[in-house]
Formats: structure tokens, sequence, C-alpha cells
């Protein structure tokens, strides 16, 4: 016995079936198989591979796409006593090794979040691998090393640790120079309901991507298209829950006095406004904020109730929300009148 043999060896067949193809030294070590068995079965024309440092495809082969996610995982997650190896389960279950500090992003990421304008995994030449930032890994053959101060909770897609929409996002564009390529992604994040717009553009600004002229070519379009299906969301709600016909998209006015701002529904007999909040996450944020708390300070001094409505809220909670523009609606009648306010369309 030597140092590369285990004490107790774990049976092969207690993994799940793409965990038998690729395995990572330590965790084949852990199976019995030593160090020199390795080098003799990844011998030129032998019956496996050595695929990533450390990392082994146990087939002659190209590798699967499957074969490819697993393996750059196994190269970026941290070892752990029983990395890859959890505890024994039961007969009729499988290993599904954790990966620690380590999620697939980018391309790859959105390719197995669903999206058609991303390509085919095994058209990637590198797969994104996001990792803590003071993780000691270099990129290497398939694998690019993405840092981040602070990784995301993941998402399990197939299985496997991947990055949230709006992250992967962000780390794909930032090594993207098609204005095209980006602004198929980006909406097709918002228009697959995949992630509100400002989830992105929050993560683009934080990737410091917004000083990119392409990039924010792709914003505009993105937040033109968040505001239009938030919009029918809105009109949506008030169809389907009986409310009030509201005036749509207006500009209130003091009669021959100052412009009060635009609301995206009135209703004239109650006093009520819904106005919804598609802001972009930008550097401009505080100033913008600070308009939309105005403009509803100045309203509600003058008898309207100003009701405020995320896109997130009425994609997740529509049915709660027709509760409160409802309630504000029957509230009207036990209010003072509010003032007289011309409604003109914007």
């Amino acid at each position: 016995m030597n140092h590369n043999t285990p004490l107790t060896p774990r049976p092969l067949r207690h993994l799940t079936e793409v965990h038998r193809r690729v395995l990572t030294v330590a965790q084949l070590r852990s199976h019995g198989v030593t160090a020199a068995v390795v080098s003799e079965q990844c011998r030129p024309g032998g019956p496996w591979q050595q695929i990533l440092p450390g990392v082994f495809l146990l087939h002659p082969g190209p590798p699967t796409s499957e074969e490819r996610l697993h393996a750059v995982l196994l190269y970026a997650a941290r070892e752990t006593p029983s990395a890859g190896v959890p505890v024994q389960p039961g007969a009729d279950e499988p290993h599904r090794p954790g990966y620690t500090e380590a999620m697939i992003t980018g391309l790859a990421a959105l390719t197995l979040h669903g999206f058609s304008a991303s390509p085919p995994l095994l058209s990637l030449e590198r797969i994104d691998v996001l990792v803590p930032r003071l993780r000691r890994l270099r990129s290497t053959g398939c694998v690019n090393i993405v840092r981040t101060p602070a990784l995301p909770t993941p998402c399990q897609v197939t299985g496997l640790p991947v990055a949230p929409v709006p992250r992967a996002l962000a780390d794909a564009v930032a090594g993207l120079s098609d204005a095209a390529v980006v602004r198929r992604l980006l909406t097709e994040a918002v228009r697959g309901g995949h992630c509100e717009p400002a989830s992105v553009v929050r993560e683009l600004n934080r990737a410091k991507l917004l000083t990119r002229p392409h990039v924010v070519d792709a914003v505009d379009s993105l937040l033109a298209e968040g505001r239009a299906i938030a919009e029918d969301r809105l009109y949506r709600m008030v169809r389907e829950h009986g409310l009030p016909d509201p005036v749509w998209n207006v500009d209130l006015r003091l009669p021959g006095g100052p412009h009060l701002g635009g609301v995206d529904a009135y209703w004239p007999e109650q006093a009520v406004a819904v106005e919804l909040d598609t802001r972009a996450p930008r550097q401009d944020e505080d100033a913008l904020w600070s308009e939309y708390a105005r403009k509803r300070e100045y309203l509600e001094r003058l008898g309207i109730t100003v009701v405020h409505l995320t896109p997130r809220k009425l994609r997740d909670a529509m049915d709660q929300q027709a509760t409160v523009v409802r309630t504000a609606l029957m509230a009207s009648g036990d209010r003072d009148p509010a003032a007289y306010v011309v409604v003109l369309p914007r």
C-alpha cells in the first residue's frame, strides 16, 4: 500500500453515469485507483484522457457537453475532504457531487437557462466559471475563470450550479463586442420572463459595462422592452380583475398652472393614479428616485392617491396589486375632494 491507496475505496457503481466518466485524481484515489494506474490508462492511445489539470475523462472519445460542464466544475470547485464524493447514499440513490465555490456563468449559463440567442454548449471554445476572487485558479483548456468578490446564490439547472440570469448576462456581455448579439441576449432575458430589466442593468453597472456604447444602446432597447411588458401587465390587471377603466398614459396639470407629471393610469373621479417604477439602477438612480418622490408628494398634497407598482410586483403578485388599487379606489369616498387637475394625453 502507498500514499495513493485509500483505506476504504468507494465503489464506482454509486456514482451517477456522468460522474463515472469524469473524475478528479482525488476521486480516483478514493476509488482505489493509484497514480500509476492513471498514468497507464492515459498513455497515448489509452482508454482514458486528461481533460483538464487533475480531471480525467474515462473514455477515449471527445467529451460531451455534459462531460465538459462537469469537468470544468470539478476543476474549479474547492477541494473538500469529500469533494465530489458525498456521504454514502442508499443502494438505489447515486452520488451527485457538490461543487463548492464554483458555478457556470456567461454564455454557457444562458444556454442552460434556455436562451435561444446563446450558442450551443459544444460550440463554445471556453466555458466561464464563476469563483471567489481570492481563489488561486487560472484559466486553462476549456475553462475561463471569472472572479467575483461575492458569489451569488446559484440556480440548479440539470443538477449543475448555474449563475442567476442577470449575473450570467453581465459575464457574457463582458466578452462580447457584437452589438446585435448583446441586444438579442438582453431582450430575450426580459421578453422570455427570465428577469426584470432593473436586475440586468444593476449587474451591468456593477461590472462597469455601461461605459461601452454598444452596451448602452442595448440597455436602452432593454428598458423600452421592459416598460412595454410592464404596461401590458398593468392593462391585464385592470381587465382581468374587473377594475374600472382608467385613462391611460396621461399628463396631469393644474389649470393654468405647472405640469405635475405623467402617470400610467388615472381614475379622475376617485383621484387615484398608478405609476410604474421602471427606473434603471444606473449612476443617476438617486436623482431619479428624488424626482419620483417629489412628484408623488406633490400629487398627494393635492389629494391624489398615487399607487406605486414595480414590474416585478405585477409579474409575481398581480392579484395583490389589483387589491391595492381597488382599495385605493374604494377609499376615495372617505377622503376630502382632491384639487381639480387637467388631464392631457402624453
